[in-house]
């Protein structure tokens, strides 16, 4: 199975999951997540916009474990 490769777009707070093919359609499953699929409806990709608010729990606990080490 191919991996999904992380990209951030820090000047647009974008969050992508992404693995090769061609987009042949983009979904949207939630306000500012979108789901990228390939012609067989694969997924392909994960667009997660304003990412450093939805994930600012996760990334507070982050830096507390990274300070602690």
């Amino acid at each position: 199975m191919q991996e999904f490769k992380i990209f951030y777009d820090e000047e647009e707070d974008i969050l992508y999951l992404a693995k090769e093919g061609e987009e042949r359609e983009v979904v949207e499953v939630s306000p500012g997540v979108n789901v990228e699929l390939d012609d067989s409806g694969k997924l392909i990709g994960v667009e997660v916009f304003k990412a450093s608010r939805l994930f600012k729990d996760v990334i507070k606990l982050m830096e507390k474990r990274l300070q602690a080490a």
